[in-house]
């Protein structure tokens, strides 16, 4: 009886141990799969606000507060946009002050907590930028889908998609450049973000279930006099680029891609999150696992497994080194493997979907070049 009654107490031990591992996983794998649109990604630190002045702001000094180039500034009930550190401006060592730009809504005080975020714009195209737009509510595999159509008068249309973190504002860092050059831009969002259906499973697929909604919207801008399309996303919205491109109906439409800080190996996405959450490495293998289980990453979609042999068509890549999300040396592979299609133009010192707000002359300039002979 005791050798049976010490069998049933280790299999119940080893059970208990394996449903916690289980749980661990699962909690684990929702740094990467319940991202809030427009919330901070978990490699994104908190900085603390520590004084403002006429045109100036003290933050926290950090890596993050150190980035060149203009960013958004938000916190609990405020946003802001912030440019280049003020080299020239006395403060402490464990300070810095960078350039205040604008306070688009509320009040950064000392003491708030911030973070910083590539959206510059909040609205939408009229109230943020002075474009004439129209609100679109396009049928998509869930439901409608809220998109916003920024008229041009070329034949070659841009679908301008965002991704993690953040919402359809995004967009709008490029949307002047696009609307100067005369493109039609449409700017959706898609299931999961304000004002479109929920995913039946309240996670984020990381674009693999999420380009349906992109092909949605390329089958109205289709329908609506688009001969050729140049398909634009951020993060796992380049991922869902990548899927329409190769998986259409409309396909043949889609010209041209622009993929910045592309997701394109799934699993070192979940772990780079889940890490970055705090997740203690030995979770992290169970972390992946349960994001498989539960958003059915198998099959074809294998980590790191993006083939453009199906796609063929011009693509530029806008990615760097010091992306935490999405790493940069899947996008240099890419390149290399298909150097007739694939550019990559490489941004230093650029957090994840920010290669824009680093370098705005250079990335403009080099998104010329990609697109002049696609208009």
């Amino acid at each position: 009886m005791r050798t049976v009654r010490a069998t049933a107490a280790a299999v119940t031990a080893v059970m208990g141990a394996g449903v916690a591992a289980v749980a661990a996983g699962r909690f684990a794998s929702d740094a990467a799969l319940r991202i809030p649109p427009g919330g901070p990604l978990p490699t994104e630190p908190r900085l603390t606000v520590h004084a403002t002045a006429a045109g100036q702001v003290t933050l926290t000094r950090d890596l993050a507060a150190l980035r060149p180039g203009r960013h958004g500034l938000t916190g609990d009930g405020f946003h802001a946009v912030v440019g280049p550190v003020l080299s020239d401006t006395p403060t402490s060592a464990d300070t810095v002050v960078r350039r205040l730009e604008r306070v688009t809504h509320g009040t950064p005080e000392p003491g708030d907590h911030a973070w910083l975020t590539p959206n510059l714009h909040v609205g939408d195209p009229g109230t943020a930028l002075g474009l004439d737009h129209t609100g679109l509510g396009v049928p998509g595999e869930l439901g409608p889908l809220p998109v916003w159509f920024v008229p041009g008068d070329r034949d070659t249309w841009v679908i301008a998609v965002h991704g993690l973190g953040t919402t359809r504002e995004h967009t709008m860092n490029l949307m002047q450049f696009l609307h100067r050059h005369r493109f039609p831009v449409l700017a959706p969002a898609y299931r999961g973000d304000p004002g479109a259906p929920a995913s039946p499973d309240r996670l984020n697929h990381l674009g693999e279930t999420e380009w349906h909604d992109l092909d949605a919207v390329l089958h109205h801008a289709v329908s609506a006099g688009a001969r050729k399309v140049v398909l634009y996303g951020w993060s796992s919205g380049a991922t869902m680029a990548l899927r329409t491109a190769a998986r259409s109906e409309l396909r043949e439409r889609v010209t041209g891609l622009v993929l910045d800080s592309p997701v394109l190996n799934w699993e070192a996405t979940l772990r780079a999150l889940a890490a970055a959450h705090r997740t203690p490495g030995a979770l992290l293998p169970l972390a992946v696992r349960a994001a498989q289980g539960r958003t059915g990453l198998h099959g074809e979609r294998t980590p790191g497994a993006v083939h453009l042999d199906r796609i063929g068509v011009p693509t530029h890549i806008f990615h760097g080194p010091d992306d935490k999300v999405a790493p940069w040396r899947f996008s240099r592979r890419l390149a290399a493997a298909h150097p007739n299609t694939v550019t990559l133009h490489t941004v230093r010192g650029a957090p994840h979907a920010a290669m824009w707000n680093v370098d705005q002359e250079a990335y403009e300039e080099a998104l010329r070049r990609f697109l002049t002979p696609l208009m």
